[in-house]
């Protein structure tokens, strides 16, 4: 079976996704993407599969894992039953090499870290004292915004580079493949892209996939780990965001500019993804100046 490319999207104004997950039990199919993957399994047990390895899986495993090489992680049967009463838990960073800007692997100083990533080709099982470093300060990371996060993904990268602390986890040449995959999902996002600030439903981005929506609304939701509508929010939000920061137009006319129907919905999504509403975001920005 073919893995299926995976996306999961930025927030505003970083280069980097980190997301602490909280499932039943992991939804994502055999898979691959682009970026590079640190994952920490803070909850569950079950078989990771990556690459052409098989191996178990339990609270405190940690994998760095490269581009394109793909990987499975499966719950053990139990998590599986309706009356389940457990819970599939992982912290989970992407980040490509252009977040550190474009040249940075070429720094001199950079060079234990360009040799890390290349070594993740083959995915990385992080074991010892350096797991219990790095799984405490990923749950540091979570918690921080914007250069404070970035600087301290810097040191996480370094202290792996500098440590010996790891194995191989699969052979070389092991690659994901799936070109008609990757330009389905890529017509459907920059659609998105392109037309959020507009009324966007879920037939019309099936109809671009060219699957019905049944159909369509499970195979985004497997790949980007959220529904439609909440990806094409937080598109939305994201922009709202940027407006909130760079002009002094009015909240109301920046609920429509990105695509909002109501103001009421606007300011219902915006506190529930920032915990704040939009113009106390904006005040808070305005006073890091």
């Amino acid at each position: 079976m073919k893995p299926v490319l995976e996306y999961l999207p930025k927030e505003a104004e970083e280069s980097f996704v980190v997301k602490a997950f909280d499932y039943l039990y992991y939804p994502t199919p055999w898979h691959f993407h682009p970026e590079y993957e640190i994952v920490l399994v803070t909850e569950s047990t079950g078989k990771c599969f990556i690459g052409d390895s098989v191996s178990n899986f339990e609270p405190g495993d940690l994998a760095l894992i490269g581009p394109n090489l793909p990987h499975l992680y499966r719950n053990e049967s139990n998590y599986y039953q309706p009356d389940a009463a457990l819970r599939a838990k992982s912290i989970v960073v992407h980040f490509l090499e252009t977040s550190f800007g474009t040249h940075f692997l070429n720094l001199p100083e950079a060079k234990e870290i360009k040799k890390l990533l290349e070594k993740s080709n083959r995915g990385l099982h992080i074991t010892g004292i350096t797991n219990q470093i790095i799984s405490a300060q990923l749950f540091e990371l979570v918690a921080l915004k914007g250069f404070s996060r970035w600087l301290k993904l810097l040191g996480i990268l370094h202290a792996l580079a500098v440590s010996e602390d790891y194995h191989y986890i699969s052979n070389a040449g092991i690659s994901g493949q799936n070109e008609l995959e990757s330009e389905r999902m890529n017509q459907v996002l920059q659609f998105v892209l392109k037309h959020f600030n507009q009324e966007i439903s879920l037939k019309n981005a099936a109809d671009i996939a060219n699957m019905a929506e049944n159909s369509f609304s499970r195979y985004f939701s497997q790949r980007t780990r959220k529904s439609f509508t909440s990806y094409v929010n937080e598109i939305r939000l994201s922009h709202a965001c940027k407006l909130l920061i760079e002009n002094q137009k009015s909240v109301a006319e920046i609920c429509f500019d990105c695509g909002f129907e109501t103001m009421s919905n606007f300011n219902r999504q915006f506190k529930r993804h920032y915990q704040m509403n939009p113009l106390a975001y904006r005040k808070v920005y305005l006073n890091k100046l």
